[in-house]
């Protein structure tokens, strides 16, 4: 009966989260959009995001004392904080721009380039080695996304530039977050690393705002909905909770197989909301080559992770361990994201490969403890 209660459990996680995560971004591609709320003004949008989530971990950690602060020293956050949030926020601000230039369905399918930008990064940075398997499954992806580029009716170079440049920025991000927060040994649950990262980044988005965005909001009529813009910062931070439940009750094969069904979901969605998000069958082919790179990609990584971790428990003896590791929650994370791509130490890849969702970048892709992965404990930085 237990099994079937955390099956059942898993399975509405899963739900809530790709719910929440295909909302937040018709959402955005809604208020931003000129054809709809028409709030042209990605930048302030989301330094509304950082905001609120900035304000609500402040009252969580200070006022309310839900969690503790972790010991953040100033050479840690010169030298970790600060370079992860500047990358942070540069994904966001390009992601979001590019919802004025080209549909969401398109958006979706250069998201494939994500395994791509990251194994880049990886290599450059020194976290992965160049493997002729991965390298091959990379160069299957970017004919894919070509395909589907070529396809598409309403390519607008911008826009692409914009999603393409957000889509390196947050490999960087996510390389950057691996090699300096491993280096240090800091742990951040979800609360902690909104309050240390968020306000960091509200500050760097400050200065494009203040050059770019607020002389048009000064001589442009732009209408301003509390509510609209309070329900789109609570999703976004909703959406941060919701993936911090899910890699609490999955593993890696679950989580990639969720990401793969939300972006169909989201795609498909797309289409019957925004009119202009026309897919040609060209698209479609292209997102497929792509989706097969991208899952033997995902398969390697796994594999790799298998081939590491210690030997499998039986089930009910890794739901055991799951239910007595919830209970410590607000230590269930491993720093830097590392756990992305190495499920436990001796990994022999680095490059960080995840649930990566462009509105919930603070939450480390995978914990640990999943279900047939190493416990906590045997982790060391």
């Amino acid at each position: 009966m237990m099994v079937s209660k955390q099956l059942v459990l898993t399975y509405i996680y899963l739900l809530v989260y790709i719910m929440l995560s295909s909302g937040v971004i018709l959402y955005n591609k809604w208020v931003l959009s000129p054809k709809y709320f028409n709030f042209p003004l990605p930048i302030t949008l989301t330094m509304i995001h950082m905001g609120f989530s900035g304000l609500v971990a402040f009252l969580l950690i200070r006022v309310f004392k839900v969690v503790s602060p972790v010991k953040m020293t100033f050479e840690i956050y010169a030298t970790c904080v600060i370079p992860i949030s500047a990358f942070f926020a540069s994904s966001l601000w390009f992601g979001n721009t590019a919802y004025l230039f080209i549909s969401v369905a398109f958006i979706q399918m250069l998201k494939a380039l994500m395994p791509v930008a990251t194994f880049v990064m990886a290599v450059i940075c020194g976290t992965d080695k160049l493997r002729c398997d991965l390298f091959l499954n990379m160069l299957l992806v970017s004919v894919g996304v070509v395909v589907s580029s070529y396809g598409e009716i309403h390519f607008n170079v911008v826009g692409t530039v914009y999603q393409v440049t957000g889509i390196f920025a947050e490999a960087l991000r996510l390389v950057l977050t691996q090699v300096l927060l491993q280096k240090k040994g800091l742990t951040l649950n979800p609360i902690t690393s909104l309050y240390y990262i968020a306000p960091c980044s509200f500050v760097f988005l400050f200065v494009p705002w203040y050059l770019l965005e607020k002389p048009e909001m000064e001589v442009s009529q732009i209408q301003f909905n509390f509510w609209i813009f309070f329900s789109n910062a609570l999703c976004a931070l909703a959406l941060n909770f919701s993936i911090f439940l899910v890699i609490g009750r999955t593993g890696a094969v679950t989580i990639r197989v969720a990401g793969v069904l939300k972006d169909w979901i989201l795609i498909a969605l797309s289409t019957l909301i925004f009119p202009e998000s026309t897919i040609t069958t060209l698209n479609i082919t292209g997102y497929a080559i792509a989706l097969c790179g991208v899952v033997m990609y995902n398969y390697l990584k796994i594999k790799d992770v298998r081939a590491v971790q210690l030997p499998v428990d039986s089930v009910s003896d890794r739901i055991a361990k799951e239910l007595k590791m919830e209970k410590k929650s607000s230590d269930l994370y491993v720093p830097d994201d590392i756990v992305k791509n190495s499920g436990g130490k001796g990994s022999r890849n680095g490059s960080p490969d995840s649930i990566v969702d462009e509105e919930a970048p603070f939450i480390p892709s995978s914990r640990v403890s999943h279900l047939g992965r190493s416990p906590l404990s045997s982790y060391s930085p």
